[in-house]
């Protein structure tokens, strides 16, 4: 009896880890993309207007490409 019961705790231990691990990570990764929002094509235009250079439409979409051919989407 005390074996099963010893058993059925460590199971239910590691299912409660599982669960929290799953919602401490979840909860991690919303914070930080709220803090560093994945960039996009209205931030790459204001960007390059900080610099100095009036983006065309083709340079804006390369550049679009290139980060995601890098990311790996």
């Amino acid at each position: 009896m005390n074996t099963t019961l010893w058993i059925i705790l460590v199971i239910v231990a590691l299912i409660a880890g599982v669960a929290i691990g799953f919602f401490v990570a979840r909860q991690y990764m919303m914070k930080y993309l709220k803090d560093n929002p994945p960039i996009n094509e209205q931030m790459l235009r204001v960007m390059m207007s900080q610099m100095g250079r009036k983006p065309s439409e083709k340079q804006i979409k390369q550049m679009m490409n290139s980060m995601n051919k890098l990311s790996g989407k």
